[in-house]
C-alpha cells in the first residue's frame, strides 16, 4: 500500500477533507509534527508527502531551524518527481524550496472568497472548483517559481496556486478544511483573528453556508489530481 505522509505544523491544521479520498485511494497515512518527529529522510521517502499549513512563515528560518531542513527535503522531492503537495504554509515552502520569494502579503486574507483560475488552472483538477468560495486564512504570499505553472488568483492575492509537471502541486487556500471543525480554527487562530478584526459570527456563518458544498469538491481536486499523477508516472 502507497504511504502518505503528513506534516502537520499546529494539531488542527490537517488533512481535513482529503482524508477520506486519500484512504478510499489506498493510501495509508502517517502523521509528523515540524520540529519533533519530522525527520528529513521521512519526508523525502514517502510515497505522497502533504505539507500542512501553519501560523509562521516559511523565512522564518532562524525562528525556526527546522524549516531548513523541510525546504531542502521537499526541493529533492519535487526535484526527483516524487508527489508533494503543499496547502497553505506547505505551498510557502513549495515556493521557498524552488528558489522562489516568499514574504508577507499587503493584508492578511481570512475569509471565504471565489478563486479566478488561470487557463492552465481550467485545465488542472483546480477547474473542479469553479467560481465558488474557498477558505482563505493566510498573511504571506509567494512568487510563482520558474518551471512552475500559475494556477489561480484571488481578488486580493495574485498567486493562489501552482504546479509542477504532474507531481506536485501548492495550494495557498485551506480546500481541505472541514467546515465541522472551524471552532478548532478560530481557537487556535484567535490571537490572529483578533488582531485582525475578524467577525467571528459572520465567519462562522459563511462557513455553514459555503463549506458543506466543497466537500465534494475538494474530493474531486484530489482525486483528479491523484489520477493524473498516478497516469503520467512511469511505469
Amino acid at each position: 500500500m502507497p504511504r502518505a505522509l503528513v506534516l502537520r505544523h499546529v494539531a488542527f491544521e490537517d488533512l481535513g477533507l482529503f482524508e477520506g479520498p486519500l484512504r478510499q485511494r489506498g493510501y495509508t497515512i502517517e502523521t509528523v509534527d515540524a520540529g519533533v518527529d519530522a525527520h528529513p529522510r521521512r519526508l523525502r521517502t514517502a510515497d505522497l508527502l502533504i505539507v500542512c499549513g501553519g501560523p509562521i512563515g516559511a523565512y522564518e528560518t532562524d525562528r525556526y531551524p527546522y524549516l531548513s531542513e523541510e525546504i531542502n527535503a521537499i526541493g529533492e522531492r519535487i526535484s526527483i518527481g516524487a508527489p508533494t503537495l503543499g496547502l497553505c504554509l506547505g505551498a510557502q515552502l513549495m515556493a521557498a524550496a524552488m528558489g522562489a520569494r516568499v514574504y508577507p502579503g499587503k493584508h492578511k486574507e481570512l475569509g471565504w472568497s471565489p478563486l479566478q483560475l488561470t487557463e492552465a488552472g481550467c485545465a488542472s483538477p483546480l477547474a473542479a472548483v469553479g467560481d465558488l468560495p474557498v477558505l482563505h486564512w493566510h498573511g504571506d504570499t509567494f512568487d510563482i517559481p520558474k518551471g512552475a505553472t500559475w494556477l489561480a488568483a484571488s481578488a486580493d492575492t495574485p498567486h493562489q496556486a501552482f504546479s509542477v509537471g504532474h507531481h506536485a502541486l501548492a495550494l495557498q487556500f485551506h480546500l481541505e478544511m472541514d467546515p465541522s471543525r472551524i471552532e478548532q480554527w478560530l481557537i487556535g487562530h484567535t490571537a490572529e483573528l483578533t488582531a485582525a478584526g475578524i467577525n467571528l459570527p459572520a465567519l462562522r456563518a459563511a462557513t455553514a453556508l459555503h463549506g458543506p458544498q466543497l466537500a465534494a469538491i475538494a474530493r474531486s481536486v484530489l482525486t483528479t489530481w491523484l489520477d493524473t499523477m498516478t497516469a503520467r508516472r512511469p511505469g
